[in-house]
């Protein structure tokens, strides 16, 4: 796993696809902003897990 320290306004490229950027961030909360080809499921990480588990 990669861990990277991300300011608000900087992102991440994945594949040259998948664009993550960081929108807010305050008081240990943090919002992202995924940008990725409609093709490229994304679920929050509480909603796999539970998915996981049935």
């Amino acid at each position: 796993m990669l861990v990277l320290g991300r300011k608000p306004g900087e992102y991440v490229v994945i594949d040259d696809k998948i664009f993550v950027k960081v929108v807010k961030s305050e008081e240990g909360h943090l919002r992202l902003a995924i940008d990725a080809p409609r093709e490229v499921p994304i679920v929050r990480g509480e909603v796999y897990e539970k998915a996981l588990v049935k």
